[in-house]
């Protein structure tokens, strides 16, 4: 227990991977015992036991996903005939599972207009924001209230030494065609979770295009998103920061994009 618990506090403050954990709530006809904890590991390992070596495979199959989503469901799960079902029936064995990691970082290349709006609407969503310009006008704390690190410096500098891994969202929103090329330039090949670069279709596909003849993996520059953000038909820079968010979350929990509206089909039709 006292492993699990360190393993846990690792993942919440950085010092470690993130961690698939899983609980138990209702032990259901598994007859398992509340409270029990399985931790599962980005390579598959696992740490404890649901008190079930079918129900621990089922989550450690179950992990990647999850993982992916860094997300956080209930499971109810059942006796089959094949093995266990998950469905949410009355009576069954209930389970939490979780993604236990730091808070996400939010990396903003660029403190214009675009990039302070970004700023606010990531640090609301309760990112952990970082902005880097190599304008000390631009670089001002003052400027950026939602922003929990302020960095002015060479953007390439900056950025080789800027911690990245599948928890950090990079948006480039600099001041020119030029700083956006050299910026994405150091963030390919890190990964990052999500990298996305503004600029039209006609702009970006030139960068693309010299980063492909200079040989950079085709499969890296396919993940870059970019025109940046969904279509909401965004104008301003606020409804340009939200449908950029909207882009990073539809991608980081799993979502479909497609509208919740729903009204049910009248009988008889």
């Amino acid at each position: 227990m006292l492993e699990l618990t360190r393993r846990l506090l690792a993942a919440a403050d950085g010092s470690g991977e993130p961690v698939v954990a899983a609980s138990v709530l209702e032990p259901g006809p598994l007859a398992l015992t509340p409270g029990a904890r399985l931790l599962v590991e980005p390579g598959g390992t696992t740490l404890g036991t649901l008190g079930d070596a079918a129900l621990d495979q089922l989550v450690a199959d179950a992990a990647p996903g999850i993982l992916e989503r860094h997300g956080a469901q209930t499971l109810y799960v059942r006796p089959a005939r094949d093995g266990l079902s998950v469905r949410a029936i009355e009576g069954a064995t209930t389970l939490y599972v979780e993604v236990v990691e730091d808070r996400p970082v939010f990396l903003v290349v660029g403190a214009g207009h675009v990039g302070r709006a970004v700023a606010t609407v990531a640090s609301f969503l309760g990112f952990y924001v970082a902005v880097l310009d190599d304008r000390e006008d631009f670089a001002d704390a003052e400027k950026l209230p939602g922003a929990d690190e302020v960095i002015c410096e060479d953007f390439e500098a900056a950025i080789d030494r800027f911690p990245v891994n599948r928890n950090t969202h990079i948006v480039l929103v600099t001041r020119g065609h030029k700083q956006d090329e050299l910026s994405l330039r150091r963030c390919l090949g890190r990964g990052a979770g999500y990298l996305g670069m503004i600029g039209s279709k006609r702009r970006t596909a030139t960068v693309l295009q010299h980063l492909r003849d200079e040989g950079f993996d085709p499969a890296e520059l396919d993940r870059i998103r970019t025109p940046i953000g969904l279509d909401i038909g965004a104008e301003s820079p606020e409804e340009i920061a939200v449908a950029i968010l909207g882009e990073v979350l539809l991608l980081r929990n799993g979502g479909t994009g497609a509208p919740m509206y729903h009204r049910p089909t009248s009988k008889g039709r």
